[in-house]
C-alpha cells in the first residue's frame, strides 16, 4: 500500500468512525483530503472499492494491535487479560453506526470482516490455551479446540446493547466477571492462584 493511499485511508477511517459510513459521501472524502474527485479516483474506483480498502486497512491495524497483547515475557492468563483490555477499549470507542452500515449497506465487506475476525480470535484463544497448559496454568485433560470455540460462541452471543449497556458492558465489574468465569473453568490451583493476583492488581490500579 502506497503512502497516498494510507493517508486516504487514516482519514476516511477518522470519518467512519465518527459519523457511520453511509452519510460520507466520496465528494466528503476529497474535502476533507483536500483533493479533487479525480485524484481520489486514482486510488478507488467507487465508495464500494473505498470501502472494502478501509476494511482491509482495519484488518491490517487490528493485527498489529493484537500482536501485541501476546508478548513471550507474558503467561497465558496474562496474555488473557491484556487481550481482554483490548476488546473492551475497542467496544468502548467503537461507533455502533459504523457497524451497522457495514452489515446493511455493504454486506460482502461486512461477511469478510466478521469471517476474519471470527478465524484469528479462533485461533488467539486456541493458541493461548496451549500455551497455558504448558505452563501448567490450565488443566492438562481440557480439549483446547471445544473450548476456543465455545469461547467465541458466547463471546459472538453477547449484545451488550440488548443486555448490558456499553458502560456496563465494559466496566471492570463485568470484565472481571466474565474473565473469572472463563479461567476458572479451566484453570489448575496454579492459574487460579494467578488469575486472583491478577484481579487483584487489576482492582488497586482501577481504584488509582
Amino acid at each position: 500500500m502506497n503512502e497516498e493511499l494510507k493517508k486516504i485511508l487514516t482519514r476516511v477511517r477518522e470519518l467512519y468512525n465518527k459519523y457511520g459510513i453511509k452519510s460520507i459521501t466520496m465528494d466528503d472524502v476529497a474535502r476533507e483530503l483536500g483533493i479533487s474527485k479525480k485524484t481520489l479516483y486514482q486510488f478507488v474506483s467507487d465508495k464500494d472499492d473505498l470501502v472494502g480498502k478501509f476494511i482491509d486497512n482495519e484488518v491490517e491495524i487490528r493485527q498489529e494491535e493484537i500482536c501485541n497483547c501476546f508478548k513471550s515475557i507474558l503467561n497465558a492468563i496474562e496474555e488473557l487479560f491484556e487481550l481482554s483490555i483490548f476488546m473492551n477499549k475497542l467496544i468502548r470507542e467503537q461507533n455502533p453506526a459504523t457497524e451497522y452500515d457495514l452489515k446493511k449497506y455493504y454486506p460482502h465487506h461486512y461477511q469478510k470482516i466478521v469471517k476474519i475476525r471470527r478465524e484469528r480470535m479462533f485461533n488467539y484463544i486456541l493458541l493461548n490455551l496451549q500455551k497455558g497448559k504448558e505452563e501448567g496454568l490450565y488443566r492438562i485433560e481440557m480439549n483446547e479446540e471445544a473450548i476456543a470455540k465455545l469461547y467465541l460462541s458466547r463471546s459472538e452471543s453477547i449484545h451488550f446493547d440488548e443486555l448490558f449497556t456499553i458502560e456496563e458492558f465494559t466496566s471492570i465489574k463485568l470484565f472481571i466477571e466474565l474473565l473469572s468465569y472463563h479461567v476458572r473453568g479451566i484453570a489448575t490451583q496454579k492459574g487460579i492462584e494467578v488469575l486472583e493476583n491478577k484481579i487483584k492488581q487489576l482492582e488497586i490500579n482501577n481504584i488509582k
